[in-house]
């Protein structure tokens, strides 16, 4: 069954979420790869409460990475109507070398080509949906942000892409892990393993999150950057 929200439920009326990690053309394999593996392994330790999947904006496809890395296997259509969690990654690509710089290889120009298509149409969908929580690794918040999605709304990126991002109307926050409620944002390409773990805690609590920091050996970084509280009156 499905509750109010569209969270699934089974037969005891125990919660399901659904995490759909997105992969497009070029994609970055490590941007999609880390989070998966860790909400995977958040459902793994909690009986099946999460289950996470690989989609694409197109359905079951195989979906090549940027500069020939490896493909990978969507499962299943991104559904917004049907989803918790949705995670976009950033490309893999060639580093540009100035502005203008929008070559088929490069970052700004895999990203460029989302735009072209259903996926940012579906991306708003989620945006619009109450319940549901967009979070982003590296430059898949740029991929929000060309799509005029996040305009006036603090998000992160890899710090190379943080002028670019703050050129589209964000408000680009020098994070590990940006939260700003059904938005979270996570900054370089290995920030994807502490935004799997925020993920988990936000979602299913600390001893969740900590169990699977344990079982991957790895220690969450930085402080989640969150809009409250006190403003600091000198900037380090």
């Amino acid at each position: 069954m499905v509750t109010s929200v569209g969270v699934t439920t089974n037969e005891e009326g125990l919660i399901r979420l659904l995490a759909q990690i997105v992969l497009f053309d070029g994609f970055d394999p490590l941007d999609a790869i880390a989070p998966y593996e860790v909400l995977a392994a958040g459902g793994a330790i909690t009986d099946g409460t999460l289950e996470a999947e690989l989609v694409s904006a197109e359905g079951p496809r195989q979906v090549p990475s940027g500069m020939s890395l490896l493909s990978l296997a969507a499962t299943a259509r991104l559904e917004p109507q049907r989803a918790d969690l949705i995670v976009v990654p950033g490309a893999a690509g060639s580093f540009p070398t100035g502005e203008d710089d929008v070559r088929d290889d490069s970052i700004p120009g895999i990203l460029a080509r989302t735009l072209d298509t259903p996926l940012p149409g579906l991306l708003k969908q989620a945006l619009d949906r109450p319940g549901l929580t967009v979070a982003t690794v590296c430059g898949g918040s740029m991929v929000l942000a060309m799509a005029g999605l996040i305009t006036g709304r603090p998000a992160t990126t890899h710090h190379l892409g943080l002028d670019g991002l703050a050129a589209t109307g964000v408000v680009a926050i020098d994070a590990r892990v940006v939260d700003d409620g059904d938005l979270v944002t996570a900054s370089s390409v290995t920030s994807g393993l502490d935004l799997g773990l925020y993920l988990l805690e936000r979602e299913l609590g600390p001893r969740i999150a900590h169990a699977a920091e344990r079982l991957f050996a790895h220690e969450r970084r930085g402080i989640v950057w969150r809009n409250t509280g006190l403003a600091p009156t000198v900037n380090g």
